[in-house]
């Protein structure tokens, strides 16, 4: 029985030994990762150094491409302006068109109904739109006028 016991206890803690070996390699491998990230996150943040050829290389680059941005754009426009008529060459083209608002006039002809139930109650209101009216002439101008 004492044997037993002794055996199982040497087991145990070479267990726990184990296992704590296993703890330890794995926070390592963590704090690795952690470190390898931080420091692929600087690379990413410290970039290439400017210097005076680098720089006009690029800016030699970035002209180039925004001269080909403003010709496509150039030729876009004119081929959106070619279909598009003017008001005078539409009407020169479709003949339709000089009678269109004659035609719906007299479509439209007499037949405007007007409700006069609704300004029947104008006379209560109180309006007082002189002094809020644009168009109004100002009080000075309205006084020198009744003189």
């Amino acid at each position: 029985m004492v044997m037993i016991f002794t055996l199982v206890s040497a087991v145990q803690e070479k267990l726990n030994e184990i296992v704590d070996q296993i703890i330890s390699r794995r926070e390592e491998e963590k704090k690795q990762k952690e470190k390898e990230a931080e420091e692929a996150e600087k690379q990413l943040f410290h970039g290439t150094p400017v210097t005076i050829e680098n720089f006009l290389s690029w800016k030699a680059k970035f002209d180039a491409e925004l001269l080909e941005m403003k010709k496509k754009r150039m030729k876009e426009e004119e081929q959106a302006g070619k279909n598009k008529l003017s008001g005078k060459q539409l009407f020169e083209t479709d003949h339709n068109l000089d009678t269109s608002d004659i035609q719906f006039l007299e479509d439209a002809g007499n037949n405007v109904e007007v409700d006069e139930s609704l300004f029947q109650d104008m006379d209560d209101l109180e309006l007082e739109d002189d002094e809020d009216d644009p168009d109004s002439p100002p009080a000075d101008a309205e006084s020198d006028s009744t003189d």
